[in-house]
């Protein structure tokens, strides 16, 4: 059961004022905090820097084995967050030691594999497409309109599915991230879309990362394809998704990066880089549990505990920032939000985030120079999860513009993504 006075991993504050509520946490329980998940479900949430940074690293004591877990007994089948804890699933995610490798020789290549100029390229023309929908208008909606779609669309150029999957696939991934009551078929539906994806692949192979998948020469199962699909693609289209938003929102909200609204591009890294450390998309991650009995930041920790990854919390640890308040220091890439360690966000994969996400920023700002939030700034809204961190919705204003057209894609009178800034 858990300590009588655990933490409730819910509730507004995890949306209005994060950081302080870390301070308060850090402030009570120091840098490992007793936590409730849904269904009276005890948890750690490790907010140290230090401390995250060796649970990341010890793959021995903090396993990935969530076959460990002491409190499975307790968890029923409906449990709205099992589809982010289940030990019945032989993917990249939640395999550990020589089976991890195996699954990691087989995706890395694959996604190594995608031509970054064809990246930039599709996402170019996609944030076109997106933005012919709504330019003429003069408002928006920029998460629902633009941020949700983006990455699952130019995801889908990349894996190999259709188009016109793309907006379900976004809904579906977001309502399991959420744990919400529809959290168990959306993850249904995601598993026979990818399902779909590795028989038409099967049967009609392209230059794509699901047909360099399948010509690995070791053998999976389709059950493991399929579940590394989902893996790329959730993994892939949540956090990148929220970063866009949650840039998207820094800039319009802070005057700092005034300058990028009127035309300016200088401050788009360096805000998409403050975004990581104060308004990480991927605010906890789950996670780790322990192999053997254990102390970590003055908690008794008993084997089979959950761990929970506090990427958020870790990163305003006073004890390792600069800053007075703690969090982010300009220039400073040591945020934990591709995670750390052995089962750190595969490189190409961070590339191909940043890719759709900066893309998706400058191609708006290029085309709607003059955005404005169309509501008070404190009247924004966060989405209803303690594990993301993003915006509900964006709504904004501006000078209406012609369309580009379909066939314009990157000559719509720009640079390429990636050129000078």
């Amino acid at each position: 059961m858990p300590a009588a006075d655990a933490v409730p991993l819910s509730g507004p504050r995890f949306h209005t004022d994060p950081a302080d509520l870390y301070r308060e946490m850090r402030k009570r329980h120091g840098s490992v905090v007793p936590v409730v998940l849904p269904g009276d479900v005890p948890a750690w949430l490790v907010i140290g820097y230090r401390e995250l940074h060796h649970v990341t690293g010890d793959t021995s004591l903090f396993t990935r084995d969530m076959g460990l877990w002491n409190q499975w007994p307790r968890i029923p089948d409906d449990w709205p967050l099992l589809p982010m804890v289940n030990r019945r699933q032989p993917s990249i995610y939640y395999t550990v030691g020589e089976e991890h490798q195996r699954h990691v020789a087989m995706v890395g290549p694959a996604l190594e594999g995608v031509d970054a100029f064809e990246l930039r390229r599709n996402a170019e023309q996609i944030a076109d497409d997106l933005i012919d929908r709504f330019c003429g208008q003069g408002e928006a909606e920029l998460i629902g309109d633009y941020a949700k779609l983006l990455p699952i669309l130019v995801l889908g150029r990349i894996l190999g599915f259709p188009d016109d999957e793309g907006p379900e696939l976004a809904r579906a991934i977001n309502a399991l991230a959420d744990g919400g009551e529809d959290a168990i078929t959306s993850h249904q539906y995601l598993t026979a879309a990818m399902t779909r994806l590795v028989a038409t692949k099967r049967e009609r192979p392209g230059a794509d990362v699901t047909s360099r998948m399948l010509a690995h020469p070791v053998p999976f199962t389709d059950e493991e394809y399929v579940l590394d699909l989902q893996a790329i693609t959730a993994a892939g289209h949540l956090p990148t998704s929220d970063w866009i938003g949650n840039s998207l929102r820094l800039m319009l909200t802070d005057d700092r990066f005034a300058a990028s609204l009127s035309g300016g591009r200088n401050s788009v890294g360096e805000a998409m880089n403050e975004v990581l450390w104060e308004d990480t998309p991927t605010q906890i991650l789950a996670g780790r549990w322990t192999s053997r009995d254990t102390h970590l930041g003055g908690q008794h920790i008993r084997a089979g505990d959950m761990l929970l990854l506090g990427l958020q919390g870790a990163h305003g640890d006073p004890q390792v920032s600069q800053s007075p308040h703690g969090g982010y220091v300009g220039g400073n890439n040591a945020h934990f939000s591709f995670s750390h360690g052995e089962f750190r966000c595969p490189f190409p994969a961070q590339e191909i985030a940043e890719v759709i996400a900066r893309t998706g920023i400058e191609v708006l700002l290029d085309r709607l120079p003059d955005t404005d939030l169309a509501i008070p700034a404190e009247s924004l809204v966060r989405r209803p999860s303690p594990f993301l961190r993003g915006m509900t919705e964006l709504p904004v204003h501006f000078s209406p513009t012609p369309t580009v057209g379909k066939t314009t894609g990157s000559t719509a009178g720009r640079p390429p993504a990636g050129g000078p800034r």
